[in-house]
């Protein structure tokens, strides 16, 4: 698995702004039927291939974040990454990743002298500090009001 892709171009941002208006309307019909498949014509070839409707959901997802020039990483739920790795994910350096797993914060393994992080303990601790963060800001944002310091 690499951490790192290209960065999504602007002549592929275009592509994918276009595919999403299409898609958007493709997409509701499909869930209006609750189909498990979905056939897609490739017009290159003629040819009809039939895709899970979360494939398609998946493919939307990714065409939403190209048109905002975003690059994309699939990597499946139950893989281990490196701690570099953790930190391109994370967008911190690689030693605060070190130091999270050697205080406990997140779990993590040796593999001789290498940690590994399971995709879905790091995903399970972004989310956490998220929703801390928020709580955060809400907390904030409460006082201010109460305080009356300007911001309405």
């Amino acid at each position: 698995m690499e951490a790192v892709i290209q960065k999504t171009s602007r002549k592929e941002q275009e592509i994918a702004s276009k595919s999403i208006s299409h898609l958007v309307n493709t997409a509701a019909a499909i869930s209006k039927h609750n189909t498990e498949g979905v056939k897609i014509k490739i017009q290159e070839t003629g040819e009809f291939v039939t895709v899970p409707t979360k494939a398609l959901d998946l493919l939307f997802y990714i065409l939403n974040n190209m048109a905002e020039g975003k690059s994309i990483s699939l990597v499946p739920s139950d893989s281990e990454i490196t701690t570099q790795q953790a930190a391109d994910m994370l967008n911190v350096s690689r030693p605060h990743i070190v130091k999270l797993l050697e205080g406990g914060i997140i779990p993590h393994k040796k593999v001789g002298s290498h940690r590994r992080i399971l995709l879905e303990d790091l995903i399970e601790y972004d989310r956490k500090q998220k929703e801390q963060r928020d709580s955060s800001l809400k907390y904030l944002a409460e006082q201010a009001q109460d305080l009356r310091l300007g911001y309405e």
